[in-house]
This record gives C-alpha cells, structure tokens and sequence, in this order.
C-alpha cells in the first residue's frame, strides 16, 4: 500500500518537536510491514527537495501560504495513494477535497490558547475562529488523535468520528526501580521545547516559590527555543542562578540519564497532544507534577502516577510538590504507578494496533470511533 503524510514539518526541520516524533514511528512502522510511505511538508533552508531516509519519501516544497498549493500540483503528478493522512497544526491541507482517495485527518491539539501565545488579539482570535470553522468543515472525515481532552474538543466543533490512538515511546521501562528516597535538595526537570507555549518561566518561577518556603530544590532545563533568552533574564531577575542548569539539547542517552536521575519532571504548557516526556520521565521511574490541562492531565494521573495542580499558578504547582516532601511512600507509590503505566506504552504495543488501524482506513473499511490500544 502507499501512504502520505502532510505535515508542514519534518524530523529535519528546526522547529520539530514531539508531533514529528509521533509522526516517524506512524510511518516507520509502516515501511517495516512493506508499504510505501511518503512524508509531503514545507521546505527550510539547507533540506534537499527530496530524499529518502529508512525508506520513508521526504517531498519539501512551500510553506506557509503555499505548501498546500505545492502539494496538490505534486500530487497530480504521482500514482495512486491508498491513505493521505492530513495532519493539522493550525492550518489543514484540505485533502480530503483534492486527493481522490481514502483519507483521515491527524490532530495532536485544539489550539485554543496556544493561538494568543504566539500571535496578538485580532491574529489570535482569527486563530480560533478558523480552528472552529475547520473542524465543522471536516465533520464527517475520520480523524484520530492521542487523548479525551482533544477529541473532546472535536466533538464540541461538530467533529463525528474520532479514534484515540495513544502515543507511544521509545524509552524503555527500567527492568527494576532504581533507589531513589524524596530527599532534598530536590532534583526538578523541563524537557520541552522552550516556546512560550511550554510557558517554562512558570517551572522556573515554581522554583522560586519552593525556595522562598524553604525548600532546597534545583532545576536542569533540557531543551532549545526561542524562549531560552527571556528564561534566562528570568532566572537571573529572580537570583537562582546557582540552582538552575540550561543543558540545551541533548541526546536521548543523555536526556534518559537527566529524567532517570530527577525526583521529578515538571510541565506548565498551555495544553499538549498527550505529553511525551511525561511517558518518557515515568518508564524511567520518575512521576511528574503538570498543570490541569489538555493532553497533561491524561499523560499523568493524578494521585496514581503523578500530581496535577489544582490551578495554573506556580503557586499551586509549589503546593503539590510541598506536599509530597515528608511523604516518601506516597511518592514511591507514584513511582510504581508511572513506571508500570508507562511499561504498557512503548511503540513496541502501540504500533502493530496503530498500523492495523491505518491499513484499514487505505483499504476503504468504515469503522467508528475507537481507543487504542
């Protein structure tokens, strides 16, 4: 069978993240059952127009504003797909009224928010507006994303058919739980891209909260973005130099070994896909303390592998990890939780189920929403 994704990034692409990561293994999984699989997204200085990378097509022409243009004119060109996966982020390519075949539709999140993180008031709220009129226009297309909050927020744009495909990881489960008491100073981890919808200043600021209560606490930040400058000014402004380390992107061996070490992993974005790092944080046996928002409160459930805030505040963040301190056998139950959580969600799981479910769709078979696994 041939498959193509649209998707205006690619692994290679400066601003990749954890979408791209998801995206891979969709289609790597693919290739290694035998298909064809195409990977259409925008191009960027210095990535060639086409190569192949373990057997996955990259096709880069366009972008914001045109890709979808190029695509269709390339697309006109090639022999019949079996599927196009048509991948949202903001904007939709509109496939399913121009690729003449099977087609589904691929969200990590309804923006919502995430739109006034990164444009002013009148850009922002357009945003949002042709958020809702998109999903009303792809009702009746199939779509599937990783957790209730999104399709939730599907459901309420008019959105009739969505699957629930769980994101897998990479990382794999510690064989046994490492020795690891809640003991200070407490070792606090960010590993997101650092963009102002990740919001880390908030992680940082919590920091400072903890510290002005008297708790010793420090922090290591791994991860590179547009933000990194202004989070630096912040931690200067706020005197925790010495208790605050910027790693910058790591290798996964490295990154593991930083998550493997922590007490915990802290996430204040506006709202996810899912979480990867949370799974990723949890398989190496460390729980995470999020705020109470889309995608992060189904990666951590709370009071089993983890604690959810009650509010949006470092403050409020502050106030659960406080109460952890003293309580070491609930924080080793978290432990426990996550890791065994985690055990059941590597790709090694997830994707024969997933790959099942996209080879399917490429051969015309109707099927209502599902959860898997």
């Amino acid at each position: 069978m041939r498959f193509l994704m649209l998707n205006w990034r690619d692994p290679k692409n400066p601003l990749a993240g954890g979408a791209e990561r998801v995206t891979l293994a969709y289609l790597a999984a693919l290739v290694q059952r035998g298909h064809e699989a195409y990977w259409f997204t925008h191009a960027f200085a210095g990535a060639p127009a086409e190569e192949v990378v373990d057997g996955i097509h990259y096709i880069r022409a366009g972008g914001n504003g045109s890709s979808i243009l190029k695509a269709i004119q390339w697309y006109r060109r090639q022999p019949r797909f079996d599927l196009v996966m048509d991948q949202h982020h903001g904007l939709a390519w509109f496939a399913p009224w121009w690729c003449r075949t099977n087609c589904v539709a691929y969200l990590h999140e309804v923006l919502g928010p995430i739109w006034n993180t990164f444009y002013p008031k009148p850009v922002a709220t357009f945003g949002r507006w042709q958020d809702r009129w998109t999903h009303w226009l792809y009702r009746r297309v199939p779509f599937w994303t990783a957790c209730e909050s999104t399709r939730d927020g599907l459901q309420s744009h008019g959105v009739q058919n969505i699957t629930l495909i769980r994101y897998g990881v990479l990382t794999r489960a510690l064989p046994t739980l490492d020795v690891k008491p809640l003991t200070p100073p407490l070792r606090l981890a960010v590993v997101c891209r650092l963009a102002p919808n990740k919001r880390v200043n908030h992680c940082v600021q919590t920091l400072a909260v903890l510290r002005d209560r008297g708790l010793a606490a420090r922090m290591t930040i791994v991860g590179g973005g547009e933000s990194l400058p202004a989070l630096q000014r912040e931690v200067a402004e706020l005197k925790l130099d010495d208790a605050v380390r910027f790693t910058g992107l790591l290798s996964e061996p490295d990154k593991d070994a930083i998550l493997r070490e922590s007490h915990l992993l802290l996430h204040t974005s506006v709202r996810e896909g899912w979480g990867l790092n949370v799974i990723e944080a949890n398989a190496l046996g460390t729980p995470a303390v999020v705020y109470p928002v889309a995608g992060l409160r189904e990666s951590t459930l709370h009071d089993q592998t983890g604690l959810v805030s009650e509010q949006e505040t470092p403050a409020s963040l502050a106030d659960r990890i406080i109460s952890l301190v003293g309580d070491d056998a609930r924080y080793q139950r978290y432990r426990v939780g996550a890791w065994e959580r985690a055990k059941t969600m590597h790709w090694d799981r997830i994707l024969p189920l997933s790959s099942a479910w996209f080879e399917a769709r490429a051969r015309g078979e109707k099927a209502g929403p599902q959860v898997i696994p």
